[in-house]
């Protein structure tokens, strides 16, 4: 038997433990089918929060899709046909789930906004989905996902509100 040893930690434990952060950040998707091109507007939420969208639809389909983080638009995705609409957000606004349907490519989203908003995009035909982040607080940030000339499959990513 060992006496009159302590364990022993590293003196820079409790700084590195005071450092830790909880969790935030939360992932939905791919909802959709193959194909297509990936994409990822994950350098776009450096520019800030969602505050506008542009989604061109067709009879069927979510043909394409633009996010604007901050003040600058993302790259356009998708196809040339159908027709665009485009949502701004309030102020302070955020998107606190994303909802829609989906069989080869995506027919249907519906964004929840924190003030209670819902913006419909497409049919309400296909197999449903629901994506909401997994911690408490966090908003959606930015989108990612696949595309041609119809957007095949889409994805939610979730995190805090910027600063």
């Amino acid at each position: 038997v060992l006496v009159g040893l302590q364990p022993s930690f590293p003196s820079s434990l409790p700084i590195i433990l005071s450092l830790v952060q909880p969790r935030e950040s939360s992932y939905n998707g791919e909802y959709g089918g193959e194909g297509g091109e990936p994409f990822s507007h994950s350098g776009n939420q450096l520019d800030g929060p969602i505050t506008a969208i542009r989604i061109r639809v067709n009879r069927y389909y979510i043909v394409g899709l633009q996010v604007r983080y901050g003040k600058e638009w993302s790259n356009y995705v998708g196809g040339s046909q159908g027709n665009l609409e485009e949502i701004l957000l309030f102020p302070g606004e955020s998107i606190i789930h994303v909802s829609g349907r989906y069989k080869y490519h995506v027919l249907q989203l519906v964004f929840v906004t924190d003030m209670g908003r819902y913006l419909l995009f497409g049919k309400a035909t296909g197999t449903s989905f629901n994506a909401a982040p997994l911690y408490p607080n966090t908003v959606l940030r930015f989108l990612s996902g696949r595309s041609g000339s119809l957007i095949n499959a889409i994805g939610f990513h979730w995190d805090a509100y910027p600063q």
